[in-house]
């Protein structure tokens, strides 16, 4: 019920209210340019190096601030002189991904779901190795693997990319496994099920979402390792394409639309499987944000 003494204030919101809807036009407006201007701000570097990898003549310098003119030449290039390279980053980037997710899953499984004494403390370790610095692990793998022969070797390469995606891949699948129901692997148990059994058949297929952003973001990782790809190795057999591109740049300062080139393309895997998987990502990350 509105007071004599409400009156005025409701006519005053009232007078106010026309305004404010007038306004509201004005200012989404502000924001969505706001928006545009950071997001072109954002891109213009990868406009550029399309730009520049289209540029005739491998001249940055001369280039137009549109491709009028495009000449894929620098691609042609750039494949044939990195191929080999984009073909090891491959292998490695897929190689590190499954080893993260066999070594993660099982032990996020553990870390959610069994009364592990001290899984808080396992928990903190496995922040502790996120902090640590890469140079530090690159120094300490480079000493091993000179005793072991493993330097210059994909598996050499595999493993030591696999030791930032398992962390990772630890925190989010174990993030999204707290949320899953103990009843139902307990019923699958009293069905005869084994833990194995139930972790397999039951457990895995529900967690997909996180498996599959846990294994993206570990491909990531590894796709664009610089450190380990230059600590590890020493020869031209085996080199990533991270590495392959800093070598590159050395080896043709003239030439910058192979230079261009082999960023773009580069760039292709992370790109694709970033718009191939956003729903999984977006599912994945905030799985276990509600209980």
């Amino acid at each position: 019920m509105t007071t004599t003494l409400d009156a005025p204030r409701t006519a005053a919101t009232a007078r106010h209210r026309p305004a404010l809807s007038r306004n509201a036009p004005l200012r989404r407006g502000l924001r969505t340019t706001i928006g545009i201007v950071l997001v072109a701000m954002m891109l213009f570097p990868v406009y550029w190096m399309v730009n520049a990898s289209l540029a005739p003549g491998g001249n940055s310098l001369s280039m137009q601030l549109l491709p009028l003119q495009p000449d894929v030449s620098g691609y042609a290039r750039a494949i044939a002189d990195q191929g080999q390279n984009l073909v090891t980053s491959l292998i490695v980037a897929l190689g590190a991904a499954v080893l993260s997710l066999v070594i993660a899953t099982p032990c996020a499984y553990a870390l959610a779901q069994f009364p592990i004494r001290g899984s808080s403390t396992l928990l903190f370790v496995v922040l502790i190795a996120q902090m640590i610095p890469g140079i530090v692990i690159a120094n300490a793998l480079y000493t091993a693997y000179n005793s072991l022969g493993m330097l210059n070797t994909i598996g050499g390469l595999v493993l030591a990319d696999a030791t930032a995606g398992i962390p990772f891949s630890i925190l989010i699948i174990r993030a999204f496994m707290e949320s899953f129901p103990r009843e139902i692997v307990e019923a699958a148990q009293i069905d005869g099920c084994g833990h194995v059994r139930a972790f397999w058949s039951i457990v895995l297929p529900v967690s997909i979402n996180s498996l599959i952003t846990a294994g993206i973001f570990s491909f990531l990782f590894a796709w664009s390792d610089f450190l380990m790809a230059l600590t590890l190795t020493t020869g031209q057999s085996i080199r990533p394409v991270t590495l392959g591109l800093y070598t590159y740049i050395g080896t043709n300062d003239t030439d910058w639309s192979s230079v261009m080139a082999t960023a773009v393309i580069a760039s292709l895997p992370a790109v694709v499987l970033m718009i191939a998987a956003q729903r999984y990502i977006a599912a994945g990350a905030t799985g276990g944000a509600v209980k």
